[in-house]
């Protein structure tokens, strides 16, 4: 492939990284370290790494349908474990942790607007968090400076964490092969699809809670 797409270089190409970074990781399917991999991003990602699990899930469970919901299961497991991990950097490390994710990995005025919902609405924050495309970082680690309920957030990320991947998972478990050919042939689209949810849950978010 040329290393430029209309004159613009490859890496200011956003679809063209979603679509190289969607090819590397199919390709884990097939590896030793495919379950392993799957639990670790899912782990980070709930507070420090910027790609959602989703991603090399749907990859897995494209290239191995039968095992959709085990890896639905490692997914969740490894997101719920890695948001306790986001609140206990929230509850005893913020101020030291303070300047590493502010701005570097989401705004000021984000995580203000995050801290002021769990005032009112902690178990449903959590939830909504965990279920739509918001990067749930914030939320878990938000979480943990609010002091909000630990037995109430860990349900909430269980049940929203659980829900999101599993529908994934039933989805590529039923489809298979299809599946896979619908998110090739329209994976730009997709992208698409996939921005507007992520705008639409932190609309959520700000106008109705």
């Amino acid at each position: 492939m040329s290393q430029t797409t209309v004159g613009k270089p490859w890496y200011r190409q956003p679809s063209l990284w979603a679509r190289r970074l969607y090819n590397w990781v199919i390709h884990w399917a097939s590896t030793p370290y495919a379950v392993p991999a799957l639990f670790i991003v899912a782990f980070v990602e709930s507070s420090i790494f910027p790609i959602p699990p989703d991603v090399l899930l749907m990859a897995m469970a494209l290239g191995r349908p039968a095992q959709a919901f085990f890896y639905a299961f490692i997914c969740s497991l490894g997101s719920v474990i890695g948001g306790l991990l986001g609140y206990v950097i929230g509850y005893f490390l913020w101020e030291a942790a303070r300047s590493f994710f502010i701005p570097n990995v989401f705004s000021q005025e984000l995580f203000d607007l995050v801290q002021k919902k769990y005032e009112l609405y902690s178990f449903w924050v959590v939830f909504i968090a965990a279920f739509t495309p918001i990067p749930y970082k914030i939320f878990t680690i938000a979480g943990g400076v609010c002091h909000i309920n630990l037995g109430g957030f860990i349900l909430a990320s269980a049940i929203g964490r659980s829900a999101r991947f599993f529908i994934v998972a039933t989805i590529l478990y039923f489809l298979g092969e299809k599946a896979k050919r619908f998110i090739e042939k329209h994976f730009e689209w997709l992208t698409l699809a996939f921005g507007i949810l992520l705008a639409g849950g932190f609309v959520l978010i700000k106008k109705v809670m």
